[in-house]
This record gives C-alpha cells, sequence and structure tokens, in this order.
C-alpha cells in the first residue's frame, strides 16, 4: 500500500526543487530595475570654503530641478545624491568612493576647488564613471584621464589674461605674487601669470608665500611693501584673499591687488570690507550683469527659487555641468559610463548660462574670461576677454 506514494512523493519534492530554482534563477539574472538616474555631487556646503561649494550647489539643484520638471533623463526622473566634502583635504575621495560603489551613481559632479577635484578623479577614473568639474581650472585635473571633465577655463588662460590685464589695464610694470603653497590651483595660477608677464617684459619684485588658513600675512606684506611694486597679485581662495587685502590696507600699501576666481564670493566683502577692496580686481567666468538671453533666464530662474539672490559665477557652472552631462545623457540614450563619456567628450557649442561649451580633445571647455571690480561695496562687472 505505501509503494504508490513513492512516484508522488518524487513528483512533489522536484516540483517544489523546480519552482525554487526557477525563482532563485530569475531573481540574480533579472535584478529589479532602478525607477531613477542617480547622479552625485560632491562639494564644500561647509567648512572654511562653504561659499564656492553652496554656490556651485544652489545652480547644480536648480538644473536638476528643471530637468526634473521637463520629464527627467531617458523617461526617468533623476535622483541627485549631494554629499559634503567640509571643505576638509581627503574627504572628496571617501565620498566619490560612497558615491559610485554604495549609491550606484552613474556621473559625479564636482568639485570648484582644484585639489579636491584631483583627489575625486583617479577614483571616477578607475570606475569609469564620467566626471564633470564645474570650475576646478588647474590643468591636472583633467588630465587625469578621459573620464574627467570640465566646464569652465584654465589657469593657463586665466594666467595670461591677468598678466595682459596686469600691464594694460593697471599699468603695472613691477608685481608682487603672494601665493597659497597649500593649494594646486593657487601654486599653478601664480606659475602662469608669472611666465607671460615676464616674458611680456615685467618685473616680479617679490614672491612671498603664505599656507591656506594663515590669519596673520603681517610679515609677508612688510616685505612685499619694502619692494614697492606697482600692483600685488593673490591667487588663491576669498577666505585668505580677504583678510591679504584687508591687512595689506591696515600696512598702508594703496596699490592695486588682483586675483583669479578663487576670489568669487560674497564673503569677500564681508572678510576684506568694502572700502579695503577698492581698487582690487579679479577674474572669474560669469557676470549676472551679462545681457546673454540664456543669462539672464538663468538669473531669473535663480533669483526666484533662491529669494531674490544674485548667481555668481560658481552657480552658473553649477547649472552648466548638470545641463551638459543631461544634454550627453540624451545623446547617448544610455547611462553606461562607456557611451555617456563618448558623448561627452562630443560636446560641442551647447549653448548654457555661462556662453556655449564645447569640449576639446583634452575634455577642457574654451570659454571667455570676466573681469570684476568692487565699487561702492559692490561687484561691478569691468570687462570680457575673450580666449
Amino acid at each position: 500500500m505505501k509503494q504508490p506514494r513513492i512516484p508522488a512523493l518524487v513528483a512533489v519534492l522536484a516540483g517544489v526543487v523546480l519552482v525554487t530554482s526557477c525563482s532563485k534563477s530569475g531573481g540574480d539574472a533579472a535584478p529589479a530595475a532602478s525607477t531613477t538616474i542617480k547622479i552625485g555631487e560632491f562639494a564644500s556646503l561647509t567648512g572654511k570654503e562653504a561659499a564656492f561649494g553652496q554656490s556651485s550647489h544652489k545652480g547644480t539643484q536648480l538644473a536638476i530641478d528643471e530637468l526634473n520638471a521637463g520629464g527627467g533623463l531617458l523617461g526617468k526622473q533623476i535622483e541627485f545624491i549631494s554629499e559634503d566634502n567640509r571643505s576638509t583635504p581627503g574627504e572628496s575621495a571617501t565620498i566619490a568612493k560612497k558615491l559610485i560603489t554604495r549609491d550606484k551613481v552613474v556621473a559625479l559632479l564636482g568639485e570648484v576647488a582644484s585639489g579636491r577635484s584631483l583627489e575625486a578623479a583617479p577614483i571616477a577614473q578607475a570606475s569609469q564613471v564620467p566626471m564633470i568639474s564645474p570650475s576646478s581650472t588647474n590643468p591636472k585635473v583633467t588630465e587625469t584621464g578621459d573620464y574627467i571633465f570640465r566646464v569652465c577655463f584654465i589657469d593657463p588662460f586665466q594666467g595670461k589674461l591677468l598678466a595682459e590685464f596686469a600691464k594694460r589695464t593697471l599699468k603695472a610694470q613691477k608685481v608682487a605674487i603672494f601665493a597659497d603653497v597649500s593649494a594646486p590651483y593657487s601654486v599653478g595660477l601664480a606659475q602662469y601669470f608669472r611666465e607671460p608677464f615676464v616674458a611680456n617684459g615685467g618685473q616680479v619684485v617679490s614672491e612671498q608665500k603664505y599656507t591656506g588658513g594663515d590669519k596673520d600675512f603681517s610679515a609677508q606684506l612688510t616685505a612685499i611693501k619694502s619692494q614697492k611694486p606697482d600692483a600685488i597679485i593673490v591667487p588663491g581662495y576669498y577666505t585668505d584673499a580677504g583678510l591679504i587685502v584687508r591687512q595689506a590696507r591696515q600696512l598702508g600699501i594703496k596699490v592695486p591687488m588682483f586675483g583669479g576666481d578663487g576670489w568669487e564670493a560674497p564673503e569677500l566683502l564681508q572678510i576684506a570690507g568694502a572700502e579695503a577692496l577698492a581698487g582690487t580686481y579679479y577674474s572669474t567666468h560669469f557676470s549676472s550683469e551679462s545681457t546673454e538671453p540664456l543669462a539672464q533666464k538663468f538669473v531669473a530662474a535663480y533669483k526666484a527659487k533662491y529669494n531674490g539672490e544674485t548667481p555668481d559665477a560658481m552657480a552658473a557652472l553649477g547649472y552648466d555641468s548638470a545641463m551638459v552631462l543631461a544634454d550627453a545623457i540624451k545623446r547617448a540614450g544610455t547611462t553606461e559610463g562607456p557611451k555617456v563619456r563618448e558623448a561627452l567628450a562630443a560636446t560641442s557649442n551647447f549653448p548654457g548660462a555661462t556662453g556655449a561649451t564645447t569640449l576639446d580633445a583634452k575634455r577642457d571647455a574654451s570659454k571667455p574670461a570676466v573681469i570684476i571690480t568692487v565699487k561702492d561695496g559692490k561687484f561691478q562687472y569691468v570687462e570680457t576677454i575673450a580666449p
């Protein structure tokens, strides 16, 4: 009586095994597809250079919001994952690893500071995840590899235009250089200024150094003052440049002082004071006074989103970095790293807030620069200098 039950039991067990095997195989072979496209950002939202990161982040967030309102990318909404590196050395590398391995982002946006971009770039390159810096100007950033891009001009151009500006507009024949030895951006920009300035007959009468975060610059400024320069270039970040300008004026140094896009921050006025900043200039990527239609459209949208706040160059470049990435993903028709990389490399004449973006063979953007001064306690546009 027990014999007939054996085949039946075997059949039942076989069925259970078959169903279990099919379910397991199906789960491994076809994981649930993501319902969003994840894009990561690493930025200095707090810490010493927080003004940079916050401006860039606001511009990027505006772009993401506009893209999602317009239907997203490839039929999916963008999931924007932003991480704060706290302006801390080494933190950007940790964040890049987390965004790529844990969050599975398809691309990285960041950073403003060249040093922090250089920390994350090797990780993005090794992972074949495209990375776009909005405003890191040191040439070494994109030299990391073919997955690293930027939407801003680079320091050889910025240094040369500042050298020409010093001679043409400031009528300076003798210049002092005061650079931050701890920042690749500052060291590089000092070099790219010095070479064309000297080649064009200028003289560097003093070259002083400081370390980012220093508070007392009196010894170096006194040494500079003794050499009687016609002007002083401070190729550093606004946090230090503001203090340097203020202390220079307190020491009776009245000559023009100038720098690069590292000066770009509303906090510069707060740190140095409007009176001290009279007779100072800096080069940057964008002016809210631009009459270009796309620039004005961006300014209006930014003000509407952020309670009337006027965007600076970092905000405009953050916006453009996200829009250039979105355009590449659309043209690639996929979020696969190699194909997005190819589409980014082919970016040509893409219209944005800071002008048309064309990425060259080195993945750098050829863009005009603007000169800004401070007058009556306000930042004012002086001129545009084309590449």
